[in-house]
């Protein structure tokens, strides 16, 4: 039988610029064929104007970057997110093009994964552990006190952000881009449900995380002791499920599909940017004591361990 060769990280960049390139043309086929494509993706912007400039650095250029070049991911990436950025602010004032403005930011995020796949031959997620957030053991101290204190403060500060303001900017935008859905009756309840059982594992974990292995959650101030207490002995992650969870039970009660998938994303970047790097600085510095724990607990789904 012949052997398969599996594909490299760039091959994999360059179909996603040939997708892009066909979709590119086929969006572009349904704005001059259909009246309602052309409204609710660009509202009241000229198409062949918009067109003048999109065909060549968005659909010529996904093809030349799916052919290999280098320079033509940086150029169709680079325009891709500045249309997005722009038609954002041009729906958010007029309230039209919301669907375009979704199109366009998914495929900025694609765009910009693709060309780094070519680039790099992988997404550099240690980029986002620089400065304030690299790897740093939390000082030590003769109580848990000021740990918990800091664990406390960090908790306000990033629930305000990521579950306070992020997702009430998200949810105004929905509407006013025109995409929102309106959400099945009782939702909202059992999103305040989830909520409360997402906040209370929430803050369980941080004060297991900031008594017991004297750091806090943040990576500038990581724990000294690898902790396998209190929900820790359950899953791995338990403040990133929390998170998540409330996460999802924000959009649920604000009735957000956009709040929803935003939580959903954020596991995703959680799971395979910011893990990876996390588990490897936890084994560097606790070694066969974390191997045998993460063979033991599982990442998301909460178990009992198969030893204390």
């Amino acid at each position: 039988m012949p052997s398969t060769v599996p594909a490299s990280p760039a091959s994999w960049g360059r179909c996603y610029f040939a997708f892009q390139s066909g979709a590119g043309l086929a969006w572009w086929i349904l704005v001059f064929g259909s009246t309602w494509v052309r409204d609710t993706t660009l509202g009241g912007l000229d198409p062949v104007l918009v067109a003048i400039f999109d065909v060549p650095l968005f659909v010529i250029a996904s093809a030349a970057a799916a052919l290999g070049s280098r320079a033509a991911a940086k150029v169709t990436s680079g325009w891709t997110v500045t249309v997005a950025v722009v038609l954002g602010l041009y729906a958010t004032i007029t309230t039209h093009a919301g669907w375009g403005v979704l199109l366009m930011g998914a495929a900025s995020a694609g765009s910009l994964v693709a060309a780094c796949l070519m680039m790099f031959g992988r997404v550099p997620t240690e980029w986002i552990l620089k400065g304030p957030f690299a790897f740093r053991a939390a000082r030590e101290s003769g109580t848990a006190v000021p740990h918990l204190a800091r664990t406390m403060l960090q908790l306000l500060f990033f629930w305000g952000l990521f579950l306070g303001l992020i997702p009430w900017i998200l949810a105004f935008l929905e509407q006013r881009w025109g995409v929102a859905a309106v959400p099945p009756a009782g939702v909202g309840a059992v999103g305040a449900s989830v909520f409360l059982l997402g906040s209370a594992l929430g803050v369980s974990s941080a004060i297991t995380m900031s008594t017991l292995g004297r750091g806090t959650p943040l990576p500038s101030a990581m724990p000294n002791r690898l902790v396998i207490a209190g929900p820790y002995r359950w899953v791995r992650n338990p403040m990133a499920v929390a998170g998540i969870g409330q996460g999802v039970a924000v959009g649920l009660m604000l009735g957000s599909w956009m709040v929803v998938t935003y939580a959903a994303a954020g596991s995703l970047v959680w799971n395979y940017a910011v893990r990876p790097l996390e588990e490897a600085d936890l084994e560097g510095r606790f070694g066969e004591d974390f191997r045998s724990y993460r063979a033991n607990v599982q990442c998301w789904i909460p178990r009992l361990p198969a030893r204390s």
